[in-house]
């Protein structure tokens, strides 16, 4: 089944070239100018990624990440931001906003669909994850969902689907430090280039969906050496 596509641009020169390449690679391509209209298009359907521009008149590509990651409708699809800053800074603030991989202007089609699949595989991958439980912290892996065992009830953590990729890694390799190089191979796949920093993005944002219920501590940082997951806190 081809995989539905949003594209999220008000150039319309840059849209059609997007669509073009997305057709060219076996995608169908649903297109929108601003937020509003994307958000008309996810209503329809929800599609199984979103390319969107950082510069959007009215919400910005930042704005539209947050919000979509808050949301239930929205959380768990993948994002990649298109945009023409390059700086660090603005890398990691696109990561902070919840984005799952980050393309510079000017790219090549070729790059873009090769990080589209990417993604896709990533998410993929996790939907074949068994579950999973480790003190306190449960997934579900076949309704790709995390909850906390709380007081006898099992609550809800929402989080965005790198955060989920992260965790099932961590909770399936408990008590173990992990680097930020070989997280990035099991997490990210040794086949894409992201850089390391991207891993304490995600980790901080992990502990942030986890510490409402306690249960950040259990991310640990191993000085010098990387990263532990472990009930021992």
């Amino acid at each position: 089944m081809q995989k539905h596509i949003l594209i999220v641009e008000d150039e319309p020169a840059i849209r059609d070239m997007l669509a073009f390449a997305l057709r060219k690679g076996d995608f169908v391509p649903i297109c929108a100018a601003d937020g509003r209209q994307a958000q008309e298009c996810i209503a329809e359907r929800v599609p199984d990624l979103i390319l969107l521009d950082w510069m959007l008149p009215g919400s910005s590509g930042l704005e539209l990440a947050r919000r979509w990651r808050r949301d239930a409708t929205t959380r768990a699809i993948p994002i990649i931001m298109l945009t023409a800053r390059g700086e660090e800074n603005d890398r990691v603030g696109g990561l902070e906003a919840g984005v799952d991989d980050y393309v510079v202007k000017p790219f090549s089609a070729r790059e873009l669909l090769a990080r589209i699949r990417a993604v896709l595989r990533r998410s993929r991958e996790d939907d074949e994850d068994g579950s999973v439980q480790v003190g306190a912290l449960r997934i579900d892996g076949a309704a790709h969902r995390v909850f906390a065992d709380e007081a006898g009830t099992a609550q809800p953590i929402p989080m965005g689907p790198t955060e989920y990729r992260l965790l099932h890694f961590f909770m399936t390799h408990p008590e173990r430090v992990y680097t930020r190089t070989q997280l990035l191979d099991h997490v990210w796949g040794g086949s894409v280039y992201v850089e390391e920093r991207t891993v304490d993005v995600h980790i901080r944002r992990l502990r942030k969906t986890l510490e409402p219920h306690r249960l950040d501590a259990m991310v640990q940082t191993v000085r010098g050496a990387g990263y532990r997951f472990s009930t021992a806190v």
